[in-house]
């Protein structure tokens, strides 16, 4: 948990990666050329006593979700908690290739950076919540015990993508991005 204080610095060009490759997968989406609809990564960087600073955001690009194990745990989770959009349930809820993941994580200790976070994007607004720049309740649950900052990337309107950062995915835990 950070303290109301903490403050994100996140520099031009990570935040620059993280968009492109959010308006990446929506552009393909759209035409046709992605079955999934999300982007999803990884932030990675550093923290003192109340700045938390990015130094790398990376794209993942292998979803392992419709594979088993992974397909029938977030089916379940999907079930109980998801609430019905555009996107159909079996669509939602990206899971990390362990072997990318773990790639990632070993070449920014590397580093000497620490894991962040993750972001995803929102890509279609809902009657109660129009810009989708928060967490959903099922994006807490996803994030939950897990100790990660959570970037949500809003592409409700994509020519002015929105971020901000939760911690573990709560509503309430916001860390404002400077």
């Amino acid at each position: 948990m950070y303290g109301p204080d903490a403050r994100i610095v996140f520099p031009e060009e990570s935040r620059r990666i993280m968009l492109e490759h959010c308006h990446g997968v929506l552009d393909d989406y759209q035409k046709g050329r992605a079955r999934g609809c999300k982007a999803f990564g990884l932030v990675f960087g550093d923290v003192s006593a109340t700045t938390i600073t990015v130094a790398r955001c990376f794209p993942l690009v292998k979803n392992v979700r419709s594979q088993s194990p992974y397909k029938e745990q977030i089916d379940k989770i999907m079930e109980r908690h998801a609430i019905p959009s555009v996107t159909p349930l079996e669509h939602r809820g990206w899971v990390a290739d362990p072997a990318e993941l773990f790639a990632r994580i070993r070449e920014c200790r590397a580093d000497q950076h620490i894991l962040l976070g993750t972001y995803h994007m929102h890509r279609v607004g809902w009657e109660h919540d129009r810009k989708r720049d928060t967490p959903t309740k099922l994006d807490a649950v996803l994030a939950g015990e897990s100790r990660l900052l959570m970037f949500i990337v809003s592409m409700v309107d994509p020519a002015k993508p929105i971020i901000r950062a939760f911690y573990e995915g709560i509503h309430e835990q916001e860390v404002l991005i400077q």
